[in-house]
């Protein structure tokens, strides 16, 4: 059986577009199951803008539905990594609409200096999102950080092993969330990213029950965060200017 959304019968008006030529600006005919195609006035050869990967980012059968995605577009298999982690980090919490506001305020401040860094984003953000993800269970025992980052791992393993994630991936986001509260000298720079987004959210809820004057604010910063746009991210959150 072919996926409805490859089979030409279920295809609605749309699916057949031309796309004007980046190089010499000719129109491109292209069907919407099309990964590239190649100008025939020129020769250029380029990528559907409008191709949507959806579940051929990621699907074990992809090449099968529909043949092998090119080079430019494996990178964005992480991506569509990424946004089903934010998913299933949101279904794990349900209703705990303050867990999942934090998680994705983390993931944001996380995605921001991470660019900045140049740090690992598909790390970064599968980190950010499933940092605080054993914070339920852990409660039952203790709200300790130490309990909570423990409690997170065999949970986030099993997410990112179910979404299908490289193993190498999995291993780096467990060692992040298994001492997220605590760097070491060997910190390595994904951790170093994901503490100080974790840092500056958790000074935004501590800042509004119990606020500190800007001369601690800025030395804390100073001395706690980990990377210079961590600290300059901070500074622009909290009083608009670099520590």
């Amino acid at each position: 059986m072919k996926c409805p959304g490859q089979d030409i019968r279920y295809w609605k008006p749309g699916a057949v577009f031309d796309v004007k030529c980046p190089k010499c600006g000719k129109d491109v005919e292209f069907f919407k199951d099309d990964t590239t195609r190649k100008c025939r006035n020129c020769g250029h050869k380029f990528i559907n803008p409008k191709l949507d990967f959806g579940c051929a980012a990621y699907c074990q059968y992809a090449a099968q539905c529909v043949g092998d995605l090119p080079e430019e577009y494996k990178a964005h298999r992480e991506d569509t990594l990424k946004e089903r982690i934010a998913i299933e980090m949101k279904k794990y919490f349900e209703k705990d609409f303050k867990r999942i506001g934090h998680a994705m305020r983390v993931a944001r401040y996380a995605e921001k200096i991470g660019k900045n860094e140049g740090g690992d984003l598909a790390v970064i953000l599968a980190a950010a999102y499933l940092h605080d993800i054993g914070i339920h269970e852990a409660a039952r025992a203790s709200a300790a950080a130490e309990n909570h980052e423990k409690t997170g791992l065999s949970v986030a393993r099993s997410i990112m092993t179910e979404l299908e994630a490289k193993k190498e991936l999995i291993d780096e986001v467990c060692d992040i969330i298994g001492h997220h509260h605590h760097p070491g000298p060997d910190s390595s720079l994904s951790f170093k990213i994901v503490h100080d987004a974790d840092l500056i959210v958790n000074l935004e809820e501590k800042q509004k029950e119990n606020p500190m004057n800007d001369e601690d604010l800025a030395e804390f910063i100073g001395k706690t965060f980990l990377t210079e746009s961590g600290r300059k991210e901070a500074g622009d959150v909290f009083y608009n200017c670099n520590p």
